[in-house]
């Protein structure tokens, strides 16, 4: 992680300002610094003839700017793709970009069922298990829908592209390096009661796959 030294704190401006959950928020610029150290992929906002478009890419960064790729896709990325060029470089990723316009989710039943279709990827099992939302809880929930009538799928996987180049007689390695993101045994509320443990449907999930192929 790149030192940050005596540079400043993060700046105060309308769109930095923390509106919500202000206590949560962070001035200090090592804290900016270890968040995109911990990552591999940020959010791009990208404004072009169709619209705006937020679309995930690598980066790269120091203590002053983020560096992105020029090509950016919305992507779950599988793996680094080693190259005897740097220029060859590239990135193993399953690709899926949706062009929807946003609906908000009035109809109460179509609320819960979405809700229920979050909670379930993030969690499968979870929404039986734990207390559903109420009335009133679900009236405070703002849902949006985007349709995938219009979508794009681009997936890039094996080795680098360069082994027929003139850079194969150079004996540098290549090769794929995996990248393989597992979830951890679950931590306990330390408010829990003495020896209730997780329900199986989270249990089961230590050491499974976080995008599974």
């Amino acid at each position: 992680m790149p030192e940050v030294r005596s540079m400043p704190p993060l700046s105060a401006t309308p769109r930095t300002r923390h509106q919500r959950l202000r206590e949560q928020g962070r001035a200090d610029r090592a804290d900016l610094l270890a968040v995109l150290s911990a990552g591999f992929i940020g959010h791009l906002g990208v404004t072009g003839p169709d619209g705006l478009m937020v679309i995930p890419t690598s980066y790269g960064f120091d203590a002053e700017h983020a560096y992105v790729h020029g090509s950016v896709a919305s992507r779950s990325m599988d793996g680094l793709v080693l190259a005897r060029s740097v220029f060859e470089h590239a990135v193993n990723y399953r690709s899926a970009v949706i062009y929807a316009r946003p609906r908000i989710v009035d109809d109460p039943a179509e609320k819960l069922a979405g809700l229920r279709l979050l909670s379930e990827h993030l969690a499968p099992g979870q929404w039986d298990y734990a207390r559903q939302p109420s009335r009133k809880e679900l009236a405070a929930t703002r849902l949006l829908a985007l349709s995938l009538a219009e979508a794009s799928v681009k997936i890039r996987s094996g080795p680098p592209d360069d082994a027929d180049s003139p850079d194969a007689a150079l004996g540098l390695w290549a090769g794929e390096l995996p990248l393989d993101t597992r979830w951890l045994s679950p931590v306990a509320d330390p408010a829990l009661p003495a020896g209730l443990s997780p329900p199986p449907h989270i249990q089961a999930r230590t050491g499974t796959e976080l995008h599974p192929r």
